[in-house]
C-alpha cells in the first residue's frame, strides 16, 4: 500500500469520526416532546374511550384515524409517553395511572399538571425559574442547549413547552412566570391543607412515594440495557428535582458523570 493510499484511508476515518462526533453533538440529551399536552391527552383518551386501559398500535391508528406507518402517528404515540400518560412496548401502548387520572374529569386538572412536570425538560425549566420571571426567548433557548437540547431543536422544543404550560395552567398568573395550579376538588387539595404524617408537615406538593411525578420517573426506567451514563445522569437529576417538588427544596445534590 503507497503512502498516498494510507493518507486516503487516514482522511476518510478521520472524516468518518468527526461526523460521528457531530452527530452525537446535535443529538439532544434530554428528553422533551415535540407536540402539546392537549394531543397526548387525545391519545390516552382514544385509549380510553375505544379500549379501556390497553390497546394494539394498529387498534390505536384505526382509533385516530390515522396509518400506523405515519411519521405523525408514531410521533404523537411518543409524545403521550413522554407526558408520562402511556408505555409503549411490544406493540401495544397501555395507560399510565396518570393517563388514567388525566381522562376522568374529576381529576384532570391536577393530572395536567403532574404530567407537564412528568416532562425532564419541562421540570428542569420549572425548577429553575419557580418563582422568578422567565427569560426570552433567546435565554430560553439558551437554557435548553445548557440541559442537553440540540441546537437545532431548541424553537420546536420552546414552542412546545409554551403551549404544554399554558394547557396544564402553569400560566394562569400571566406568560412570564410559571406558577404551579392550586388545585382543588375531587381527590385534590390544596398543600396547606394536606394531613400532617408522623408529626411533619408535608413542605412539598406532591404525595411521596405514590406521587405522579416520582412514579412517572420509575416507569421511565428501562426493562433492559444498555442504559449509556449520560442517560443514568439525567435521569438521577430528574429524581432529585422531583424530590424538591414532592418534599421541599434543599440544598442541590450535586450528580455528574465523573470524567474517566
Amino acid at each position: 500500500m503507497t503512502k498516498e493510499q494510507v493518507e486516503n484511508i487516514n482522511d476518510v476515518m478521520r472524516a468518518a469520526d468527526s461526523g460521528e462526533k457531530k452527530r452525537k453533538r446535535e443529538r439532544s440529551t434530554i428528553q422533551f416532546p415535540y407536540n402539546d399536552l392537549d394531543d397526548a391527552v387525545s391519545i390516552a383518551s382514544a385509549v380510553h374511550d375505544n379500549a379501556g386501559l390497553t390497546c394494539s398500535l394498529d387498534q390505536l391508528a384505526a382509533y385516530t384515524k390515522q396509518s400506523i406507518t405515519s411519521g405523525t402517528f408514531r410521533l404523537r404515540v411518543s409524545n403521550a409517553s413522554t407526558y408520562g400518560l402511556t408505555e409503549n412496548e411490544r406493540g401495544e401502548v397501555r395507560l399510565t395511572e396518570l393517563g388514567r387520572r388525566i381522562v376522568d374529569p374529576e381529576k384532570e386538572s391536577a393530572a395536567l399538571a403532574d404530567s407537564f412536570l412528568t416532562v425532564p425538560l419541562f421540570a428542569r425549566i420549572f425548577e429553575n425559574y419557580k418563582g422568578f420571571t422567565l427569560p426570552g426567548a433567546a435565554a430560553l433557548e439558551k437554557f435548553m442547549r445548557d440541559e442537553g437540547v440540540s441546537p437545532k431543536q431548541t424553537g420546536k422544543a420552546r414552542q412546545a413547552f409554551l403551549r404544554a404550560a399554558k394547557q396544564a395552567g402553569f400560566f394562569a398568573h400571566g406568560e412570564d412566570r410559571l406558577v404551579r395550579p392550586a388545585l382543588s376538588g375531587p381527590g385534590t387539595k390544596p398543600i396547606e391543607d394536606q394531613p400532617e404524617k408522623d408529626g411533619m408537615k408535608k413542605r412539598g406538593g406532591g404525595s411521596g412515594p405514590d406521587d405522579p411525578l416520582i412514579q412517572a420517573l420509575i416507569q421511565k426506567l428501562p426493562t433492559a440495557g444498555p442504559w449509556t451514563v449520560d442517560e443514568r445522569v439525567t435521569w438521577l437529576k430528574m429524581l432529585a428535582m422531583a424530590f424538591d417538588i414532592t418534599y421541599g427544596h434543599e440544598p442541590s445534590i450535586e450528580i455528574k458523570k465523573e470524567a474517566a
